[in-house]
């Protein structure tokens, strides 16, 4: 006996939703395993074939390297420069290293390669002198005393207002004159943009930032907060939970941020280029495990 077009419809119906259903599945699977998987990057073809010819050498100190030479912060011979992308950033960016952050195990060094007009690394305890510029510098730290991404311009714009307070009241002018200057400085100060023009991270394991963080350089600068998300980090540091990401990672996320809550921008992979190295290196580190190839693994340390 024949199906009638109405019952046919709705198995056919059926099986379609069931299929969508799968296919999402399987998408959203797919997802949670590489994370990575929709970046728009630049061609990796450099990388795939550096890494088939094995170490190179750093054409500034001669060094032994994979990729790029994490002292110099410079491709090697067999990774041209001209091949690999350029990121044009929002706003400067500070690294602070911790002296015992093993060099060759670091990620912030991938931010230095592919934006180096915007990003510059200091080890600690070299770093600069921010107290002139906390109305404009921000730290990323999490605390008690920090705040989101979406509210850093607010939270600089009183900070401009309070330093022309702190500023008339150490004044010897006479009390109704200083008053008249304050109005006015306060009000030429709601009048200008409050931009942030630095960001600062600090590169190291959870358990060396105190040390970095409590320093009194950095104890007046107003502090900032990463949303949750997961690392996706080869070298996850053990004890810890997955939402303690790799350096590269936390500046790549505060900016995708920043670009949609602060610039107020759609965010178009305009900042997916600075995980051109860290995307590879998963990838390929994911495959060696899958295949228990541990001289591939090796050759990205």
């Amino acid at each position: 006996m024949s199906l009638s077009p109405p019952m046919f419809l709705k198995e056919r119906e059926e099986s379609n939703s069931k299929f969508v259903e799968l296919q999402q599945s399987q998408t959203t699977s797919i997802a949670a395993e590489d994370p990575l998987q929709n970046l728009r990057l630049a061609s990796q073809e450099v990388l795939q074939k550096a890494q088939q010819s094995g170490r190179s050498k750093c054409l500034k100190c001669g060094g032994s390297r994979m990729f790029y030479c994490y002292t110099c912060y410079v491709p090697v011979e067999n990774v041209p420069i001209e091949q690999m992308p350029l990121v044009k950033l929002p706003l400067k960016i500070d690294i602070i290293k911790h002296p015992n952050e093993t060099d060759g195990k670091s990620t912030a060094v991938h931010a230095k390669l592919l934006a180096p007009d915007f990003v510059n690394i200091y080890t600690y305890p070299c770093i600069p002198e921010y107290e002139e510029k906390d109305h404009e510098v921000a730290l990323v730290f999490p605390g008690p005393k920090s705040i989101s991404i979406k509210d850093i311009s607010f939270h600089l714009q009183k900070r401009i207002q309070n330093n022309v307070r702190s500023k008339n009241d150490d004044s010897d002018k006479p009390s109704i004159k200083r008053k008249k200057i304050e109005e006015q400085d306060l009000n030429d100060s709601k009048c200008k943009v409050t931009t942030l023009k630095k960001i600062i991270f600090i590169d190291s394991t959870w358990n060396q930032t105190n040390k970095i963080f409590t320093d009194e350089r950095l104890q007046g600068l107003l502090q900032v907060e990463l949303k949750t998300r997961k690392t996706c980090f080869w070298r996850h540091q053990k004890g810890k939970p997955d939402t303690f990401l790799s350096t590269i990672e936390a500046i790549y996320y505060f900016l995708v941020d920043y670009h949609t809550d602060i610039l107020k921008e759609k965010y178009k992979g305009q900042y997916d280029n600075l995980l051109f190295f860290y995307s590879f290196m998963y990838q390929l580190i994911k495959s060696a495990k899958c295949s228990g190839d541990k001289k591939t693994r090796k050759l990205t340390y």
